[in-house]
C-alpha cells in the first residue's frame, strides 16, 4: 500500500507571457467558509476578472496564519521568501493578514498575546522593505470587519482601526485595496454586511468573496 502524497506547488507553462500577482495572507485569502471545492474565494473571482489581461493569481492564503508569530504553520515574514518570492514571474503581492494576530492577542478572556498597531506595521514594512528588494510591489488591503466573531473585543477593534487607516494613508504600499467597506454592515461597519457572512462574523460567504473580488482596481495590480 503505497503512502499518500501532497503536492504544495504545481507549475504549468503559459501560451503567452503572464505576470503574477501572489495573495498572501491567512483564511480569509485561503477561502474559508466559501462553497467547497468551487473556487469561489476571493483570489479566484480576482483572478476570473483578470482573465485575457495577462496576469495570473497565486493564492498563499493558510488558514490560522499570522504577520508575527507562529500559528497554523510559519507566520507571514517566515514563510514570505518559500510561499511568495520564489514564484516564479512575481510581479506583485496583496497583503491581507494580521486579524489573527490581532484576533488571538486581544480575545473576549483578556489579551494573551498582545500586539499593537505598530507591530503589524512593522511587519508590513518588512515585507515590502524585503519584496522591493525582489523588484516587487506590495499592495496593501484593510482588514475586514470582525465584530461578533469568537475572538472578537473593543481593544482588538481598535487595533484593527489603527492598522488600517495607516495601510491606506501611510504612504508604505505601492497600491491600496479597501476590502473593509466592500463587505461591511453600512450601519455599523465594525460588522458584516448579513449578504456576506452567514454564519461567524469573521469569514465572507460567497457573496462576500464576491464583492471583495470586485472592490479591487485592476489598475492598482498592474501598477498603472
Amino acid at each position: 500500500m503505497r503512502a499518500p502524497a501532497y503536492v504544495t506547488l504545481v507549475e504549468v507553462q503559459p501560451a503567452a507571457p503572464t505576470d503574477v500577482v501572489v495573495t498572501l495572507g491567512d483564511s480569509i485569502t485561503e477561502g474559508a467558509a466559501s462553497t467547497a471545492n468551487a473556487f469561489r474565494s476571493w483570489p479566484d473571482r480576482l483572478g476570473e476578472r483578470l482573465v485575457g489581461r495577462h496576469w495570473a493569481v497565486v493564492n498563499a492564503g493558510i488558514s490560522g496564519n499570522r504577520l508575527l508569530r507562529y500559528g497554523a504553520g510559519p507566520n507571514a515574514l517566515a514563510r514570505l521568501d518559500r510561499d511568495v518570492l520564489s514564484v516564479p514571474g512575481i510581479k506583485a503581492i496583496v497583503l491581507l493578514e494580521g486579524i489573527n494576530d490581532i484576533g488571538r492577542g486581544f480575545t473576549p478572556a483578556g489579551p494573551t498575546e498582545p500586539v499593537d498597531a505598530a507591530a503589524l506595521e512593522a511587519a508590513d514594512k518588512q515585507i515590502i522593505l524585503r519584496a522591493h528588494e525582489h523588484g516587487v510591489r506590495v499592495i496593501g488591503a484593510t482588514l475586514t470587519p470582525y465584530e461578533g466573531a469568537g475572538y472578537a473585543s473593543p481593544a482588538g477593534e481598535a487595533v484593527r482601526e489603527e492598522l488600517n487607516t495607516w495601510i491606506k494613508t501611510g504612504g508604505a504600499f505601492d497600491g491600496v485595496i479597501d476590502f473593509a467597506p466592500s463587505v461591511a454592515d453600512p450601519a455599523n461597519p465594525l460588522t458584516f454586511d448579513k449578504r456576506f457572512n452567514d454564519r461567524d462574523h469573521l469569514h465572507p460567504n460567497d457573496s462576500g468573496y464576491q464583492a471583495m473580488a470586485d472592490a479591487v482596481d485592476l489598475a492598482v495590480i498592474a501598477g498603472k
